[in-house]
């Protein structure tokens, strides 16, 4: 292959079924090229640099993600490309993907220590957020036989979500300038504030409800993993008061890597797990008590 890259290369596929090279950089660029010829077919350009890639054989779709925290779906074609859209998540910079072919579900991690589900395939723009991380997450596998998610992050961090469950989108966080509960004025409504000669209050968000509320309306935590919630976040007092204690039965279990894990790639037919990371260190694991079973159970390493 003739073609030199400028800058690092942050991903790269190779497809068979195209005779195609994809790859991502640091120039902020994904390119593809013929692996007969060793010719450049088509390059894009990005704001920001290009940090992983994702590549659909059949349909010719690249996923991208990059560090504004956005993932572009490009149609490639061989000697030029369409945008098809724009997914716009993350507020981190997006550190991995993976694709399901099967069920058309994306999968992606970020720096926000968050991963989400799209759903591509039903077109209706549903996502599904899953927080359970507390580091930037690095490496994702969908095990598509038993509709589990594996995600990895930097600190070492090992998630097994249960994705073959009911589960609900999150709400959008609404705007308002006093609270949507008690009517109390956020600091920054001066006008109110003024005419009820009250201090204003700090904003935050109920996390199952998403309307805009103080801290006195939201002095309470809670689980909800049906949400993706499975450590407890703010809930307003309303919304606690309507989950149950089977609304916080978990659907996925953590597990400790106890190294800085930057890459990670399955074997599912033997359950066997490989990590690696900046420690220099390679790490070879039983998966033998997850695959197979609709929720992972446990990890021990060989």
């Amino acid at each position: 292959l003739n073609f030199l890259p400028l800058n690092r290369v942050s991903d790269m596929v190779f497809s068979l079924e195209s005779e195609w090279v994809v790859s991502t950089g640091h120039d902020k660029s994904v390119s593809w090229m013929c692996t007969q010829s060793g010719s450049m077919l088509g390059r894009h350009y990005f704001n920001a640099w290009a940090s992983c890639l994702q590549y659909d054989h059949e349909t010719q779709h690249a996923f991208v993600g990059d560090y504004s925290g956005q993932i572009t779906l490009l149609k490639l074609e061989k000697q030029t490309y369409s945008t098809i859209t724009t997914l716009k998540g993350h507020e981190g910079s997006v550190g991995a993907l993976w694709w399901d072919p099967v069920q058309r579900l994306l999968f992606s991690g970020a720096s926000d220590h968050s991963v989400i589900m799209w759903d591509i395939g039903g077109r209706k723009g549903r996502t599904l957020l899953l927080q359970g991380h507390h580091e930037r997450v690095q490496a994702l596998r969908y095990l598509q036989l038993t509709r589990q998610l594996v995600s990895c992050s930097a600190d070492g961090g090992i998630a097994v979500w249960n994705m073959d469950t009911q589960r609900e989108e999150a709400p959008q966080w609404l705007d308002s300038d006093s609270c949507q509960k008690c009517e109390q004025p956020f600091f920054w409504n001066i006008k109110q504030m003024w005419d009820t000669k009250t201090l204003g209050l700090r904003q935050h968000h109920c996390r199952k409800c998403g309307k805009a509320v103080c801290g006195k309306c939201s002095s309470k935590r809670s689980t909800f993993p049906v949400m993706g919630f499975e450590f407890p976040v703010r809930v307003c007092d309303a919304c606690f008061d309507t989950i149950k204690e089977e609304d916080r039965t978990p659907l996925a279990t953590f597990h400790e890597g106890k190294h800085n894990i930057a890459h990670m790639d399955m074997d599912p037919s033997r359950g066997l797990m490989v990590t690696c990371g900046s420690d220099r260190i390679v790490k070879i694991w039983d998966m033998t008590q997850v695959v197979g079973c609709s929720l992972a159970t446990g990890f021990s390493p060989r």
